[in-house]
């Protein structure tokens, strides 16, 4: 077992890796910025080291201080969580290159499954539905242009190494394709310093539906079944919830076995995400891979009873997985609400500052997760996202009922947040009965 974790990363995600670090009886080193000094996850932490100023770039992405700290601080390993350098082949790179384990997969297939086109490619191979589109990256507009007529509009542009709902458009007709292309280019440069896109066909009203695999370094590989993510605001999740309420057992079963096939394939270790689009007549097409922790990963350790992040540590320590697919069972009805600092009423500006009061709901079936306490200043400089409510339910309509108590329930002064809008989710009719694609918040809601 590994003895030391530094784990690069913040928040909530650090804090949930820390006590899942307690658990197991591993040391664990936070780094932090000078903005988050009095962060929670540097209170828990066994040690934490200061990697540089407020700005991420020069803290969080300092790939260069923070294996510094790694090393001075004792780590045999490194956990990224989610977000900032969790998808990072150079710093996964850099990692075992000095002899640091990275808890997930090889910098090898980081980099290519972050490579939406190429990881497009290798899951066609592996026999897994893909959406039609260009093979690889486009060229040129014109090349766009002339593939964008062939398969039929709409389309959809996307960045090559895109995420978080950035460098998307779609585009209806040749002219709407023009403007689009520039600016998807524009965004993909911008926020991931490559400007390589590549065009699918744009499946309109689709469910997004991601199947959680756990693969260890032995060629044993499960699912644990799907989450849906469909409830969306600009490509960016709001609520998920599993299992889907439009996925049968037969279907899950096809799906589970699809993506652990293609997974033990390409010869994929530790944990990650496949996310698929399930039209109205229940295809479904690969859309990407998350080769790292999901922010959703708490349902489906609500219904499995597996502790994803443990195992993701046991992986990484060179332990077999102790379960087979057979032992998979889905108990109940989970889901998750995100809680943001932010005001639905200002387009869900940011909201930043002082929390100066903080009632968290609790109960049979209900978990929150967070580092925010009352005192703690919601800084600028980072993602909105503050809390994550979770409930567990004997079924859906269980785990709605539960979800809006615990909702009622939570009380977060001094920072405007998300709450009141996750209610009226949570309150509509369509939601409630299943009757919902991604296009739900933006046609019923905004």
């Amino acid at each position: 077992m590994l003895k030391r974790i530094l784990i690069a990363n913040r928040g909530e995600i650090a804090v949930r890796i820390i006590r899942a670090c307690r658990e197991l009886g591993i040391e664990t080193v936070s780094i932090y910025s000078e903005a988050d000094k009095d962060a929670l996850h540097v209170k828990l932490a066994d040690k934490a080291i200061c990697v540089g100023p407020a700005k991420p770039g020069k803290s969080y992405l300092n790939r260069n201080h923070i294996i510094e700290a790694a090393c001075l601080s004792g780590c045999d390993s490194i956990h990224p969580g989610f977000g900032f350098l969790s998808e990072s082949s150079n710093f996964a790179k850099m990692c075992t290159e000095i002899g640091l384990k990275w808890i997930g997969p090889s910098p090898e297939l980081i980099s290519l499954m972050g490579d939406k086109a190429k990881a497009k490619e290798m899951m066609q191979k592996a026999g897994v539905p893909v959406v039609l589109g260009s093979n690889g990256v486009l060229e040129s507009e014109e090349q766009a242009e002339k593939l964008a007529e062939k398969i039929g509009y709409p389309i959809i542009l996307k960045a090559a190494n895109g995420g978080g709902g950035k460098g998307i458009r779609i585009a209806y007709t040749k002219e709407e394709l023009k403007r689009a292309y520039l600016i998807v280019k524009q965004e993909a440069k911008n926020s991931f310093n490559d400007d390589k896109i590549y065009l699918e066909k744009f499946i309109e009203n689709p469910r997004h539906i991601e199947v959680q695999i756990l693969a260890d370094e032995y060629g044993n590989a499960v699912s644990l079944g799907e989450r849906d993510c469909s409830l969306q605001r600009h490509h960016q999740k709001v609520i998920e919830e599993t299992p889907s309420s439009i996925i049968t057992d037969k279907l899950r079963q096809k799906m589970g076995k699809i993506t652990v096939n293609a997974m033990q394939e390409i010869g994929y270790t530790n944990a990650g995400t496949i996310e698929f689009l399930v039209d109205k007549d229940k295809n479904y097409y690969f859309m990407e891979m998350n080769t790292r922790l999901q922010v959703e990963h708490p349902v489906t350790e609500a219904v499995t009873g597996i502790d994803i992040v443990k195992e993701q540590i046991k992986i990484a320590s060179k332990e077999k997985l102790l379960f087979s697919q057979k032992d998979i069972t889905i108990n109940g009805h989970s889901m998750e609400c995100r809680i943001n600092s932010e005001n639905p009423a200002k387009n869900f500006m940011p909201c930043p500052g002082k929390i100066t009061g903080l009632h968290l709901p609790g109960g049979n079936g209900i978990r929150v997760d967070t580092a925010i306490y009352e005192g703690y200043t919601v800084s600028s400089h980072y993602d909105s996202m503050i809390a994550k409510l979770i409930v567990h339910g004997k079924d859906r309509e269980e785990s709605i009922a539960k979800m809006k108590s615990a909702i009622a329930e939570l009380v977060i002064e001094g920072v405007d947040t998300n709450i009141d809008f996750l209610y009226q989710i949570l309150n509509h009719k369509k939601f409630q009965t299943n009757d919902y694609d991604t296009s739900f918040i933006e046609k019923e809601l905004l």
